[in-house]
């Protein structure tokens, strides 16, 4: 028999497999095309000659148990509320994420996606109820309220404008906050039944959990141990127990890599590579593990799984509508499954574009640089497409067969019409909207003194903005460039700096931006910067604190500032802006007069071509 070892194994092998996808620039379309091709395997299967085989398989009972004590569920049950709660644990895990270290940080920036997705929770619901205000069906309301990120993501990928990357973000932050929202109405509408001793006993293990975060227990198998018995508290407590994985994902810690826990895994790593030995490996691996927080590191291990085979494994479990003349004639004339309908398709698309443009009128600057509303119309309209919770949900709230099966059509034609709506509101658009040559060459987001780096009078004349990358060459001898400029012009320019690290090319330049950032809290971005350009070959992390130091920086205050993210939202801002405008190189400069009338420059940037296009601004 062949040496089968755990690196050569064929599960190793497609974990491999799933993590490269996971990856990938495509992942997310890759995802969705998982979860489609379940979707579209399970009414085949269940309309097939062997339908039968479908209900039969899913049905089969399987028991767990340990002497007299057990769990028996069907297979489809298993999935439902064994499986998916590996799913919302991801769930929960992104969300704690978000609001740690992610998107969420900004609460000005998230301001407009949490309203959007909160009235796309309410309006949607609202348009349901009108429609089936009583009755067993009335108690399905929470089918519509939810939008499947991987299916939206992956549907904007395919159908959505070329420049979507502010749409995206902004679709993104919705997902997270929809989440939330779904998860609290899983939580407080569709538990039927309490048992006391055993809720107990699950935030007795919730409790666990975070003593062990307390206690900065950072192996992931304590919490596996403890994970797995809050899961069955939370089974016998009659609380949906796929619970249990949000609340103890919201638990886990999440922070930026410490820097004296990075510096011990490298010195870890050097000591394995001149002895390599088990025992250096061993150490090596848990040091390395050890300095990454225990959120990132099992979000990492798990989204693969979750992505790519719990949710179309769900799918599978849970789409197999029999599409017979019977169900199609009740569910075309079925108040639910037109309720699911109008509420998915129109009430996220009135929802989200609504509250969008309220907040919008009300608070202008609110709407990030290349966020159109007709945008946010296109994505709010793909935000329909609520497949996978609401294929959950319609398993918790309704158990008339009859009724589950009329309101699965109504999500499996919600999702189609979404989607289709969503690329017909893009086609209108690109119609109406046609990109012209000459905006694209316009700078996207006018210079703003409270918020961009300006070196020079604010009030100057004439203006250069300049996306740059600190460990770019090019970037380094255009300070030069620059210089001349500025002495050229004196008072009459301003120079303007943001940022655009190459990470293809330049594997310091991010961190360099983020420390350029730290160095700006403590009101010394320029003496940074130009360090940073004097030394763009020089840009390790152990070369940056020694700048640092030099310019007297508080090293405990800088070292915080750079873990805690704070600052790594306007490096991301700055990204953005760039990648909507097609700007995919350094240096890039924009040159003109006034905050917004700056056009991109084309042509060499030394100091006599920028000076001979400012005297043309000027004159």
């Amino acid at each position: 028999m062949a040496d089968m070892t755990p690196a050569t194994s064929p599960v190793r092998r497609f974990a491999q497999r799933l993590t490269e996808a996971r990856g990938a620039k495509n992942s997310e379309t890759l995802a969705a095309g998982f979860l489609l091709a379940a979707t579209v395997a399970a009414l085949l299967w269940a309309n097939s000659p062997f339908g039968e085989t479908y209900q039969t398989f899913w049905h089969t009972e399987l028991s767990i148990s340990i002497g007299n004590h057990g769990i028996s569920l069907d297979l489809a049950h298993w999935v439902n509320d064994g499986l998916m709660a590996l799913f919302f644990f991801v769930v929960g895990l992104e969300v704690k994420r978000e609001f740690a270290m992610g998107e969420l940080t900004d609460r000005s920036r998230a301001s407009i996606p949490i309203v959007a997705a909160l009235a796309g929770l309410a309006i949607p619901a609202l348009l349901f109820l009108a429609l089936n205000p009583s009755g067993e069906a009335a108690g399905a309301w929470g089918v519509v309220i939810s939008t499947d990120t991987a299916f939206v993501l992956g549907a904007l990928a395919v159908v959505g404008p070329k420049k979507a990357a502010r749409l995206r973000i902004f679709l993104l932050t919705l997902a997270v906050a929809d989440d939330v929202g779904a998860l609290a109405i899983i939580a407080f509408f569709y538990t039927d039944t309490l048992e006391i001793m055993p809720l107990a006993l699950a935030f007795v293990g919730l409790a666990a959990i975070a003593l062990l975060r307390r206690l900065e227990v950072w192996r992931g198998i304590g919490y596996f141990v403890v994970a797995i018995a809050t899961w069955v508290a939370f089974f016998e407590s009659g609380v949906h127990p796929t619970l249990a994985g949000v609340m103890i994902a919201l638990i886990l810690p999440v922070y930026p890599p410490r820097r004296s826990e990075v510096e011990r895994a490298s010195d870890l790593a050097r000591a394995f590579r001149q002895s390599p030995n088990p025992e250096y490996a061993r150490a090596a691996r848990l040091g390395l593990d050890r300095a990454v927080s225990v959120n990132e590191r099992l979000m990492r291990l798990y989204q693969p799984y979750t992505a790519f085979i719990i949710v179309p494994i769900f799918a599978l479990a849970n789409a197999g509508v029999v599409l017979s003349g019977e169900t199609l004639r009740a569910s075309a004339t079925s108040p639910l499954t037109w309720g699911i309908i109008v509420g998915l398709v129109l009430g996220k698309l009135i929802g989200i574009t609504g509250a969008a443009a309220l907040f919008a009128k009300m608070k202008p600057s609110a709407l990030a640089p290349g966020l159109s509303l007709s945008h946010i119309a296109g994505g709010a309209a793909l935000s329909g497409i609520g497949f996978t919770i609401s294929l959950f949900i319609v398993d918790l709230a309704l158990d008339d067969e009859l009724l589950a099966d009329e309101a699965r059509v109504g999500v499996l034609a919600a999702s189609v019409i979404a989607a289709t709506l969503g690329w017909l509101l893009f086609r209108i658009d690109a119609r109406i909207h046609p990109p012209r040559q000459e905006s694209s060459h316009r700078i996207l987001r006018p210079v703003d003194p409270k918020r961009d780096h300006i070196r020079g009078p604010v009030d100057a004349p004439l203006t250069i903005v300049e996306y740059g990358d600190f460990e770019c060459p090019f970037c380094s001898k255009a300070t030069g460039s620059i210089r001349e400029v500025r002495l050229h012009f004196g008072d009459d320019v301003r120079y303007v700096f943001r940022h655009l690290p190459l990470d293809d090319y330049h594997p310091y330049a991010r961190y360099a931006a983020h420390a350029s950032e730290a160095a700006a809290a403590q009101g010394k971005f320029w003496e940074m910067a130009d360090v940073l350009f004097a030394h763009s070959d020089a840009l390790e992390p152990d070369d940056i604190d020694g700048y640092a130091q030099e310019l007297g920086l508080d090293m405990e205050r800088f070292e915080d500032d750079l873990r805690t993210g704070d600052y790594v939202v306007r490096v991301e801002d700055d990204e953005l802006d760039a990648a909507s405008s097609d700007v995919d190189g350094t240096p890039t400069f924009y040159l003109g007069l006034g905050d917004r009338n700056l056009i991109r420059h084309t042509g060499p940037y030394d100091a006599a071509s920028l000076i001979r296009e400012l005297e043309a601004y000027r004159a």
